[in-house]
Formats: C-alpha cells, sequence, structure tokens
C-alpha cells in the first residue's frame, strides 16, 4: 500500500459505495417482503404501506415477483462490489497506522466511508443552515438526517479507531512489566472485548432484529427515518467487527514493540506543521 494520499478513485468508491448502501437500507422493507415474508398478515402489510410511502421509485415494478425493483436490486449487488474495490484500491496515508495486514483493508475502506459519511453531513447541515436562515424556509428532513448519518458516523469510526490502534490506553503499569506480562495484558484485554461483546450480542439480538429490525421501527417525527431498525442492528454488528479486528491487531502486534507501536501512531511532525499553517497558526 503506497504512502501518497488517494486519488480521484478513492473519493468516488467510498461516494458510490455510500450511495448504493443509503440506497439499499432507506429500502430494506422492500427487501424484508422478498426475502423473509411477515407471517402476521397485519405486520405485513403495515410493512406493504410504509414501503409505499417511502419508496424513492414507486412506479417501477418489482422483479422476479417480488416488491424490490431494478434499482433496488442493483443497489444490493453493486454494493459488496464496491467494497471490494475500495479495498484493494484504498491507500494509507502518512498519519495512518504502518503495521497492516491485507485484512486491514476492511477497516481502512471502513475509515473512508465514515469520512464520506461527515463530508456528506457537513453538507446536509450547511443547507439546512441556508435554508432556515437565509430563506426561512426550514427542511423537515435536515435534523433527523444529520442524526441519522452520526449514528452511523460513531459506529463506524470505532471499527476504524480500533484497527489504526487510536483507542485510549493508560501504560503507566503496563510500560514497568516485562514483555511476557505484557502479552498476557493484551491477551485479557482482547478477551474482555470478545466477553463482552458476546453478552451483548446473546442478550439483545432478539430484541434489536426481530422488534426493532424485522418490524421496522421508525423515529416517529415528519421525516420519520428508520433510526431505531438500523442503528440498533448495527450496534451489535460493529461491536462483533471491532472484537475481531482487536483479535488481529492483538496477533499482527505480538512482536512489536509497544513503544514502537504507539510512536507509529503519533500525528507526524510535517503533518503537524501543515496543520499549523493551514489555520495561520506559528
Amino acid at each position: 500500500m503506497e504512502k501518497k494520499p488517494g486519488s480521484l478513485i478513492e473519493w468516488v468508491v467510498p461516494i458510490a459505495f455510500v450511495v448504493c448502501a443509503g440506497w439499499a437500507i432507506w429500502h430494506i422493507p422492500a427487501y424484508l417482503l422478498d426475502f423473509i415474508p411477515h407471517a402476521d398478515q397485519s405486520l405485513h402489510d403495515k410493512i406493504s404501506a410504509l414501503h409505499a410511502l417511502k419508496d424513492i421509485a414507486p412506479n417501477l415494478p418489482g422483479l422476479f415477483g417480488g416488491v424490490a425493483d431494478i434499482i433496488d436490486w442493483a443497489a444490493l449487488i453493486l454494493m459488496p462490489i464496491i467494497f471490494y474495490i475500495g479495498m484493494r484500491t484504498v491507500r494509507c496515508t502518512k498519519m495512518e497506522y504502518e503495521q497492516w495486514r491485507s485484512i486491514d483493508r476492511v477497516a481502512l475502506f471502513v475509515g473512508r466511508v465514515t469520512m464520506m459519511l461527515i463530508l456528506i453531513m457537513t453538507f446536509v447541515m450547511l443547507y439546512e443552515v441556508t435554508l432556515r436562515y437565509f430563506f426561512s424556509a426550514p427542511t423537515l428532513w435536515a435534523n433527523e438526517l444529520t442524526l441519522w448519518i452520526a449514528g452511523f458516523v460513531f459506529l463506524l469510526s470505532g471499527f476504524y479507531a480500533m484497527q489504526q490502534r487510536c483507542f485510549i490506553r493508560i501504560f503507566i503499569i503496563y510500560d514497568l512489566m516485562p514483555r511476557w506480562i505484557q502479552h498476557l495484558f493484551d491477551m485479557i484485554s482482547v478477551a474482555l472485548i470478545w466477553v463482552f461483546t458476546f453478552g451483548l450480542i446473546f442478550g439483545s439480538y432478539k430484541q434489536i432484529f426481530i422488534t426493532k429490525f424485522y418490524r421496522w421501527e421508525m423515529f416517529g417525527t415528519a421525516f420519520d427515518p428508520p433510526i431505531p431498525a438500523t442503528l440498533q442492528p448495527m450496534i451489535l454488528i460493529m461491536m462483533a467487527l471491532i472484537a475481531i479486528q482487536a483479535l488481529l491487531n492483538l496477533i499482527n502486534d505480538w512482536n512489536i514493540d509497544p513503544s514502537e507501536k504507539r510512536s507509529a501512531v503519533e500525528i507526524d511532525e510535517d503533518e503537524l506543521e501543515a496543520i499549523k499553517r493551514s489555520v495561520g497558526s506559528h
């Protein structure tokens, strides 16, 4: 993976993934009706009515005798393809952790997607501020959409932060111990993450995936996005990925000296000077 910043493709691919994922997530009721039909007829009718209300392209017929139309299927099929392309084209920047493996490309691309979401969220807020204070015509959707995107940013950035080793750790006692005890501390830390993740998933997956996701619970506002139905399952998914990444970090860093590992994630002095110049600080 090259050190230089990425080319245009590193902007286009994450944005394309966000567009496909956003379309697919908004139209999950169509996939539910096609792939996991509800046995309860009243619930089935409720999801059908909700999909008819929220469908962005209501005039397109469903494919294969189902509800999902050609755009829904295209978004669903393109998501893993674009994700793979993004993994293959992502490049490490100067400020990112250098001791990476090929499997870390997953977290790196997720980090790029998160960056695009922050950019989109910023534009949504600027759009809302412009309409509200310059044209006195506020939207009904900007606040909820910003909240929704921010939730995804928070969860996805946790996975990226784990791969980058930029989470908070206290090294006072750790540095005093011999290397074999440091290894023991590292294994205990990862084991605790796995225990917590297992308990979280085991204790809540039924409530979240059946009550929230399967019933497609909405937010209850004028815009009414499916925040409970999407963010709560995403918590479990991202916790599972974070636990896996913690184990991969343990394996990857086993023979790396802790001081070298910490220095690798510190801000480069040249990069720090560039930031100072950009904000006019001397």
